[in-house]
């Protein structure tokens, strides 16, 4: 479980719910990082109200600084800070998954290149 996750809030107040809803879900992105990775992990979220002529929207921005010196962020715009949330956690989850396969030697772009035979 990711501990260090930073949430604050810009012309919205937070609740306590939406705090642990947020920490829960993010929290578990720990499992798709490299291993010698996954203690000093900081998350950073940022969630902004942002006032529309069609209703009002919240614009939801998360940044994950990786030890060294990687950082990936995500962002997104909804009507429903939850549903955001969600959408966050599926952008983050494809963005760690390709940083593991960059930086993992032993995974490999094409698995089945082991069973070729040389020619």
């Amino acid at each position: 479980m990711i501990e260090k996750i930073d949430i604050s809030g810009s012309n919205y107040k937070l609740e306590d719910n939406f705090k642990k809803y947020t920490s829960k879900r993010i929290g578990k992105l720990d499992r798709y990082l490299p291993r010698n990775n996954k203690k000093d992990v900081v998350v950073k979220i940022v969630v902004t109200e942002v006032n529309r002529a069609h209703g009002n929207k919240y614009e939801i921005s998360a940044n994950m600084e990786i030890p060294g010196g990687k950082v990936i962020s995500a962002k997104d715009e909804c009507s429903n800070i939850y549903a955001g949330i969600d959408i966050l956690e599926a952008k983050l989850t494809g963005q760690i998954r390709r940083f593991k396969t960059e930086t993992s030697p032993r995974i490999r772009k094409n698995p089945l290149s082991f069973f070729k035979r040389n020619k």
